[in-house]
């Protein structure tokens, strides 16, 4: 039988975790360094995404290593904070609301990133071992096909599965969902994937 009242007693601590990491996740670090040090308006090139790969088409290597990683930690932060003050429970509402902050983030018109550094980072939370497994599948697709999207795309996909294998059911059933945003918010990329005009990692030329 359910127990209502336990629910109903949760869901405080749930919606705070919620908002916290889609507040943590809508921090728009892609554009925000791009102005701090002179650069143009990201959402002005390229595929005006704020994610690393657009502020990489800025010339600043630097820059898009740092848009990367503060991206990943962003989701990082937000669910061991939420674990550390309301529970797993709550961890695993934070992980959400940080990916779906970074894919829409009320500053900027729900117009946000892609989302695959966010997961990355929002995995981390759950699992390092996980991590490890990911860029493992990352780095055997992209040395045989030398797609990097294609290689994130069948890593976000596989880890649920990973998740599963390594005892932590309830995270596999976020990331599901997690990946399934993945794939809609690369549609373009799948489109361009299917057609053969995706760009292959070391390409001089980036589409947008």
């Amino acid at each position: 039988m359910t127990d209502w009242s336990t629910i109903l007693a949760a869901w405080p601590a749930l919606l705070s975790a919620l908002v916290l990491g889609y507040l943590l996740g809508a921090i728009p670090f892609g554009l925000l360094l791009t102005k701090i040090f002179g650069g143009p308006d990201i959402r002005s090139i390229g595929s005006g995404n704020i994610g690393a790969t657009n502020v990489l088409r800025t010339g600043r290597k630097g820059l898009a290593a740092a848009t990367l990683l503060l991206d990943m930690f962003k989701g990082t932060v937000a669910v061991l904070l939420a674990r550390h003050f309301l529970g797993d429970a709550a961890a695993i509402a934070a992980g959400l609301g940080a990916f779906l902050g970074h894919l829409f983030p009320v500053w900027l018109g729900f117009k946000g990133g892609k989302g695959v550094a966010t997961f990355i980072g929002v995995l981390l939370g759950f699992s390092w071992q996980a991590v490890m497994i990911y860029a493992g599948i990352w780095i055997a697709i992209a040395f045989v096909t030398r797609y990097s999207s294609l290689s994130g795309l069948l890593a976000c996909a596989a880890t649920p599965a990973i998740l599963w294998g390594l005892d932590q059911p309830t995270a596999a059933k976020l990331f599901f969902i997690l990946a399934l945003l993945v794939f809609i918010m690369h549609r373009a990329n799948i489109t361009r994937l299917i057609a053969g005009t995706e760009n292959k990692i070391g390409q001089s030329t980036v589409k947008p």
